[in-house]
């Protein structure tokens, strides 16, 4: 069983969970985790489980090294997420973050399409629910425009592979064309999925009106498992060189505007996830490589942030910068834990984010991409702007504003425990990450003097610019409009324009057709008699307003019209109907 594909695990404590009472409802996930990474382990490299589905050769379980790199820290993420959630009662979201990790494991070890979308819409599905299960208003609103978004993306991803497997006759998944139209497609459902320019709201509208345990786990999976999926399918597409450096740039700009914690952490996964996708778009092994090794670093040091900022949300029940100030006092746990968190999302040096991203800047400079290497050092020395500084900063210290909460739980501190430890190992000592990546990485080594010196400079350049900008930085309490209001005021034109173009037409028809009936009916009547007609007497000012309302009569012709009492329905059918046996008859 340990061979099995690893989302199985997931699956059946999803099924097995509803059943159990007490502690096992936490211990069975941690348990679940455990045992597929050491499933991922195991695997040995290949395909298996395999099927035909209408002349289509499905891989459901497809192992490689780029497989197992997001298997490990699928899974890893997933025990540590549930030990701080160790305390958690509601088997509602527990079942669904184990199906939502499942579902991420199946995308990044398929090896056809169809697998890969049938995991790609189950993996929205239950990630909705950890949005709507904070069960407020914003987070109901946020949860029914998330699932419409992934609903946009998974339909472009849908039109993408029917049309590939009609060019190729093939389902298997490989790299992808940009000769073929499905191609482009499919990259538009992935780019979604991503929270590219201009899709990238979805992720700042929906995460932070999550749960606390929702937005650790969220924070893991969907742009993860986009980011495995463009590594395979988009390697060397230079169009990404361009949206990986928009999403750096984009993430950090809004990043600094932002007035609530959480939203500031969403803010910038789309920002770290622009460095990945960078990387797909250079495409070389030292890039893939970099974009792997960043998805897995990203998620173990995001994973810690929205733990911290959850345990503050936790213990104080609010999320704004402008609420908060002050905690370091009280919690001084979760600010050094948190701490270690920005640091490494800053990439400073002994910690994990130096070892991956400095992959990723290394290989833009190997193939001599000026300007992106230049945008993504401005994007590093932003990271460190909004998230290694002003996210400690305005949450822990800035203006105490008596806040006195205790700190967070135990389990909650032993959870980002385990993380802050990895973060430092796999800084101070990357071999083990370097070894499970794709390609050799002989030849390329992360601490040399000048690498080291260059990112301090830059770090410390960064700091003095926040504290010199401080007072320009101070946050009130205000909403930065986004690009999705472009959309949504969009939308609302569009449904105005479809109700009165539609309800014109709509209304003009029913006249028309009233007409047709009239004329119908005066003509019945100047025929022999004995002769039986269906005639559906509509009412056009009816129509427009709920719906089609007729009385359909078998009338005989030498009685009077207006007696029939045989109602039968009403539909254009039936005067369809009646204006052929009219023809018929008089022909």
């Amino acid at each position: 069983m340990l061979n099995a594909h690893p989302a199985l695990y997931f699956l059946a404590a999803a099924a097995v969970l509803p059943l159990l009472a007490g502690s096992w409802r936490n211990r069975l996930p941690v348990l679940a985790a455990a045992l597929a990474f050491l499933a991922v382990f195991l695997l040995p490299e290949g395909e298996s489980m395999t099927a035909s589905f209408l002349g289509l050769d499905l891989t459901v379980l497809r192992v490689d090294k780029l497989a197992k790199v997001f298997g490990y820290v699928f899974c890893l993420n997933a025990a540590i997420a549930f030990l701080f959630a160790w305390r958690l009662d509601d088997p509602r979201q527990q079942a669904a973050a184990l199906c939502y990790i499942a579902s991420a494991l199946g995308v990044v070890f398929a090896g056809d399409l169809i697998s890969l979308y049938v995991f790609w819409e189950v993996m929205a599905v239950s990630s909705t629910f950890l949005v709507l299960a904070r069960q407020t208003p914003r987070s109901s609103g946020a949860g029914f425009r998330y699932i419409l978004v992934h609903l946009f993306g998974g339909l472009c991803l849908l039109a993408g592979i029917l049309i590939h497997i009609r060019a190729t006759g093939s389902a298997a998944f490989t790299g992808f064309s940009p000769d073929m139209p499905g191609s482009w497609l499919i990259l538009l459902g992935v780019l979604v999925n991503l929270s590219a320019f201009p899709f990238s709201s979805w992720l700042s509208d929906a995460y932070p009106e999550s749960t606390v345990f929702g937005g650790v786990i969220l924070s893991a999976y969907t742009t993860k498992t986009a980011v495995c999926t463009l590594l395979r399918g988009f390697p060397g597409w230079e169009i990404l060189i361009l949206a990986g450096c928009i999403m750096a740039l984009y993430g950090i700009i809004y990043a600094l505007l932002e007035n609530d914690m959480r939203r500031i952490l969403a803010y910038s996964i789309t920002n770290q996830v622009g460095f990945m996708v960078v990387g797909a778009g250079i495409g070389t092994a030292m890039a893939i490589n970099g974009a792997a090794a960043h998805a897995f670093c990203h998620i173990i040091y995001k994973s810690l942030l929205w733990m911290s900022a959850g345990a503050v949300l936790a213990m104080t029940a609010k999320s704004k910068c402008t609420e908060l100030g002050g905690l370091y006092k009280t919690m001084p746990w979760t600010l050094l834990l948190g701490l270690v968190g920005a640091l490494s999302i800053s990439s400073f040096p002994g910690t994990s984010g130096f070892t991956s991203k400095s992959m990723i800047i290394q290989a833009a400079a190997n193939e001599h991409l000026a300007w992106a290497l230049l945008v993504l050092e401005i994007a590093s020395a932003g990271v460190f702007l909004h998230a290694g500084i002003k996210f400690p900063y305005f949450v822990f210290f800035a203006k105490d504003n008596g806040l006195r909460p205790e700190e967070a739980p135990g389990h909650m501190r032993l959870a980002m425990g385990c993380l802050a430890f990895l973060c430092i190992f796999l800084g101070v000592y990357p071999k083990p990450l370097y070894a499970i990546l794709p390609y050799a990485t002989d030849g390329f080594d992360v601490y040399t003097g000048g690498r080291v010196v260059a990112q301090l400079q830059l770090l410390l350049f960064s700091a003095l610019a926040f504290f010199l900008m401080l007072p320009l930085l101070k946050r009130t309490d205000t909403i930065a409009l986004e690009i999705d209001w472009l959309y949504r005021r969009g939308g609302r034109l569009f449904y105005r324009v479809a109700d009165r173009v539609g309800n014109g037409l709509n209304a003009a028809a029913a006249r028309m057709a009233g007409q047709a009936v009239q004329s119908l009916a005066a003509a019945a009547r100047r025929l022999p008699g004995a002769v039986l007609l269906v005639v559906e007497s509509l009412s056009p000012d009816n129509w427009g307003k709920a719906g089609t309302q007729a009385v359909v009569r078998r009338v005989r012709i030498t009685e009077d019209l207006d007696n029939g009492t045989l109602p039968i329905g009403g539909s254009l059918l039936a005067v369809t109907i009646g204006l052929t046996l009219l023809l018929a008859l008089v022909l």
